[in-house]
């Protein structure tokens, strides 16, 4: 069935919208082997963006290989699905990934296991172990395949930042960027959701991978780009939707890419076929938005501290930088200097507040309209 808003999930097809400035550097540094750093909050377009631009840059020159690695407890977690994912999506038949294992994975036999649903494919397990292999030689496994093959293998790893959760991390993280950045043939591009610690993992200059490549930090797509494809859409569905309205669509969850898409779908249901969306609809539309993801919010927010809290309260009530102030303490109840910098990591740790440029503000911004009304916050 054919979807007239998509989130939740990467987008595809006529559901990816804008990014066009960012489409063309990321499919240079992939045409040109420049390994790449993607920074981006929560559900703002990562995989997505890396699948548009492989779907374009794919050829038999260059093999792109996609593996998601939120699973990966440990270094040889990784080191499995790593190595599945480059001799499965580097074989053009089940025959050429048996020959590669063998030929680059000795002392294992892929066990294969074929689904009874003929539209699925097959998955592979390789059982690798401390035992069998040492991490160098499956962390080299993609630059061996792309000599033997004359290709370029752009390895696309979505949520890295696990890595920085494995036993012994820093000594894991040492001995990838080792082994990595002497691959001439295979290029990297490392992506995940929780940002801050993949800034912790990558601009921190005592970490390993400080400058092991270009980084791109994704900002909002403009309203200018959403709202021809939010009225197409809508008019797709046999409904018009004004182009005030759309942009207010956008305004409403701060051009939250996963957010427009999903209180979009949210106007369109609350707007009966063959009519003209409303503002009425809209507010509608907001309040179901708000109450879809309430179990969310209240399972991020239920221990917080009340200093937490607070400190939550001054963000929204516009305080974006000097917490510190005298002032600012005193009538947010914030407690002492020290007190206040362990506020920032907790709430950056849970995600719930983001350090930019020009000060801190509320990570999800459909979260901070749900903070007003469950804590009557003006």
């Amino acid at each position: 069935m054919k979807k007239p808003f998509v989130f939740g999930v990467a987008v595809e097809e006529e559901n990816f919208v804008g990014r066009s400035e960012e489409i063309t550097v990321l499919s240079n540094h992939f045409k040109y082997g420049v390994n790449t750093i993607l920074l981006a909050p929560r559900r703002m377009g990562k995989t997505s963006l890396v699948k548009r631009v492989a779907k374009d840059v794919q050829s038999d020159e260059i093999r792109i290989v996609h593996l998601d690695i939120f699973s990966c407890r440990n270094e040889y977690d990784f080191l499995n699905i790593f190595a599945s994912a480059v001799l499965k999506q580097t074989s053009s038949h089940f025959e050429e990934l048996m020959q590669d294992a063998r030929d680059f994975l000795s002392r294992i036999v892929p066990k294969v296991n074929f689904s009874p649903d003929p539209t699925q494919d097959y998955s592979i397990s390789l059982g690798i172990t401390p035992r069998t292999h040492q991490p160098e030689e499956v962390l080299n496994l993609p630059e061996q395949i792309a000599r033997k093959k004359g290709i370029h293998i752009i390895m696309c790893i979505d949520e890295f930042q696990q890595v920085g959760e494995f036993p012994d991390s820093l000594y894991v993280q040492k001995r990838m960027r080792s082994v990595w950045q002497h691959q001439g043939n295979v290029s990297y591009c490392l992506y995940g959701s929780k940002k801050n610690m993949m800034i912790t993992l990558f601009q921190q200059r005592s970490k390993p991978f400080y400058k092991f490549g270009a980084t791109m930090e994704l900002g909002t797509i403009p309203a200018k780009d959403w709202i021809p494809y939010l009225r197409r859409q809508f008019a797709a569905e046999g409904r018009e939707l004004p182009e005030s309205l759309a942009e207010n669509i956008c305004n409403k969850v701060e051009l939250h890419s996963s957010y427009v898409q999903q209180l979009a779908f949210n106007v369109l249901v609350c707007t009966p076929s063959g009519t003209t969306a409303t503002y009425d609809g809209l507010t509608q539309a907001y309040e179901n938005l708000l109450d879809e993801n309430t179990t969310l919010f209240q399972e991020k927010t239920e221990n917080l501290t009340s200093y937490q809290l607070n400190f939550l309260k001054a963000v929204i009530s516009g305080i974006h930088d000097d917490f510190g102030k005298v002032e600012v303490r005193e009538e947010y109840n914030l407690g002492s200097h020290s007190n206040i910098v362990r506020i920032k990591t907790a709430l950056v740790e849970k995600e719930l507040i983001e350090i930019r440029k020009d000060g801190i503000y509320i990570a999800d911004p459909v979260m901070k309209q749900w903070l007003r009304c469950r804590f009557c916050w003006a």
